[in-house]
């Protein structure tokens, strides 16, 4: 016979035996034999008392249910005084917001009243840009709308039209251009 056919029935015979002896030490039915440990997992500390915190500010009012609504009236009946007293007229007008006071109002929907004042119309975007940019930079508070095929360039919005009349004064000696006041809108 060969050298390497002898190594390989050696090297198999080898095998063989060492099976036969290490096999039934594994298959004894015993199975797995679990180490057991000691514990240190020390002992739950004891749980403190509970101690009640009494709040030292009053509770806030309920507000899960809205507020009773104002009824704003729906007509004014307003008096000519120019005439004689045979000749006084009651006429209805609705409610209308003044453009003279200078506190901020509150329209018939109980919308506040902001003014915005409209610089120019572009049909050219960059134009619109630039003069923009060129507000922004001296700190205006500046913002543009695409209309159609416009863009408006608008300064504001501001809940005063007085300062927004002096605004514009300003901004037609400093740019030359000459705005139109209109009620501020969020469309």
């Amino acid at each position: 016979m060969e050298d390497s056919v002898k190594r390989r029935l050696l090297g198999l015979s080898v095998l063989a035996i060492a099976a036969a002896l290490l096999f039934p030490l594994f298959l004894t039915g015993e199975g797995y034999r679990e180490r057991h440990l000691e514990s240190r997992i020390p002992v739950a500390p004891a749980m403190p008392d509970i101690v009640e915190i009494q709040p030292e500010s009053a509770l806030l009012p309920d507000t899960s249910e809205y507020p009773e609504a104002v009824a704003l009236p729906e007509k004014v009946i307003v008096l000519v005084e120019n005439q004689p007293d045979e000749q006084k007229v009651a006429q209805e007008k609705r409610p209308v917001v003044s453009t003279d006071n200078d506190r901020p109002q509150l329209d018939e929907q109980n919308v506040p009243v902001a003014w915005t004042l409209q610089l120019a119309s572009f049909k050219d975007e960059s134009n619109a840009r630039a003069l923009r940019n060129k507000l922004v930079e001296a700190g205006h508070k500046v913002y543009t709308r695409k209309n159609a095929d416009l863009f408006k360039v608008y300064v504001g919005p501001d809940m005063s039209r007085d300062r927004l009349d002096q605004l514009k004064e300003s901004l037609k000696r400093d740019y030359g251009v000459d705005g139109i006041i209109f009620r501020f809108t969020t469309q």
